[in-house]
């Protein structure tokens, strides 16, 4: 089995490498291909890469190339990992939306939507030449925006599946607190990616019973913490919401707290370079504890059991995973990609039956579905026109004089990323 991973000089690449190797029972890989333009990170990650194997007895084979062709051909399944401009566009899509009184985050709101412009045409010309390569590969991507990321290569006849950390680290977190082993812990997890809601906490499987209520009467002060929303809110609604629904539920709060401190980027961008250091010592056999604060934590656990599930061998039956709603929300064209629990294997994933939502987040869903589209758009045709009416449609904004100067400022600072800017 051989797989690819686009991206493969990210800091990330690591945690996937450890989970690459410790389950490697459940995926038995034989073959790695780290592909990253960056030659000089690509050699420290994949240096890394190959003791960790090492050092865990595994026999696999990891190479590095800055060739893209070369790395994704006969390759089983691609995983795609990239930040088109680096934590520099991103430290931009979480400053210049603070000017005009909104959230700078690099997945939602006008820094989502400068994220997905970058990403999208570059995603989709990755993926037409793993197809010419090789067009029975599996595309897996963790790029951010995963469901607008997704929904493009789904549209555009790929075989892919989105994949996001959120509910695997739900899972666990659950877990701990239940003192149960994860695999008993199945999520009514509903939504779009990084706009869900864990309607209840299932032990057994997905007919198990819900201990939702038990773990919010009983841990609701720690959960709502890992929140950071208040406890009576999380009561109030009786679900786990996703911590990014902070950005919705707690707008005008998130905009004061950002405003004071140093952007996610900046942070990350100083991890990265103590991590690389760190990479770059040959004693170094293990991922480094820093690595945890990085973010994408389970990422590996997650992206293995996709993986050994979509090229037909030990994963888990039923995954979270982003794919086409085909009627699981009636209220959504079937068209649309949406973050639920589905069955996964050798042909996809087939989203489970989801019980009627209450209008509180169906209402909220339909209308982030409609700034998806409009994203979509945007990302595939250009145009200041389209880029204004995302804008104008996400509800994070929806003011026209916002989505103007949101407008003006996502050209002028992505500008070298658009190619009809």
């Amino acid at each position: 089995m051989k797989l690819a991973v686009v991206g493969g000089g990210s800091t990330y690449t690591p945690e996937l490498i450890d989970g690459f190797a410790r389950l490697r029972d459940t995926l038995p890989v034989e073959e790695l291909v780290l592909v990253d333009p960056a030659a000089d990170r690509l050699e420290l990650v994949g240096g890394l890469a190959r003791r960790i194997f090492a050092k865990q007895d595994h026999a696999g084979k990891i190479t590095t190339t800055t060739d893209l062709d070369a790395g994704v051909a006969g390759a089983d399944a691609v995983l795609l990992q990239l930040r088109v401009g680096g934590q520099a566009a991103r430290n931009k899509d979480e400053t210049w939306p603070l000017e005009c009184g909104c959230v700078g985050q690099e997945t939602t709101g006008a820094g989502g939507l400068a994220k997905a412009l970058r990403t999208v045409p570059v995603v989709l010309d990755i993926a037409e030449r793993v197809r010419r390569t090789n067009p029975d590969a599996w595309i897996i991507d963790f790029t951010n925006p995963v469901g607008i990321v997704t929904r493009a290569l789904l549209q555009a006849g790929h075989k892919a599946v989105g994949l996001c950390n959120v509910a695997i680290g739900f899972q666990r977190k659950f877990a701990r607190l239940l003192d149960v082993n994860p695999s008993e812990v199945h999520l009514d997890h509903v939504g779009l990616n990084h706009l869900t809601w864990e309607l209840g906490v299932r032990l057994g499987g997905p007919d198990g019973e819900n201990v939702l209520p038990k773990l919010l009467a009983e841990h609701g002060d720690a959960i709502a913490d890992d929140l950071h929303m208040p406890r009576r809110l999380v009561d109030r609604l009786g679900v786990v919401p996703s911590y990014y629904l902070r950005y919705f539920y707690a707008h005008d709060e998130v905009v004061r707290e950002l405003g004071t401190k140093p952007s996610r980027a900046a942070e990350v961008a100083a991890m990265e370079k103590e991590l690389l250091a760190m990479y770059g010592d040959p004693a170094l056999d293990t991922k480094p504890e820093l690595l945890a604060k990085r973010g994408g934590a389970f990422y590996s656990e997650a992206a293995v059991d996709l993986a050994a599930s979509l090229l037909g061998g030990g994963g888990s039956p039923v995954q979270v995973v982003n794919t086409y709603n085909n009627g699981t929300l009636p209220f959504l064209p079937d068209d649309a990609v949406i973050e639920v629990q589905a069955r996964v294997d050798h042909g996809g994933a087939t989203p489970l039956a989801v019980p009627a939502l209450d209008p509180l987040y169906a209402g909220l869903i339909a209308n982030v579905t409609a700034y998806e589209d409009l994203a979509l758009e945007a990302a595939l045709r250009g145009g200041r026109d389209r880029v204004f009416k995302a804008l104008l449609a996400h509800p994070l904004i929806g003011q026209y004089d916002y989505a103007e100067g949101l407008t003006d400022r996502l050209i002028a600072h992505n500008r070298e990323h658009l190619a009809w800017a």
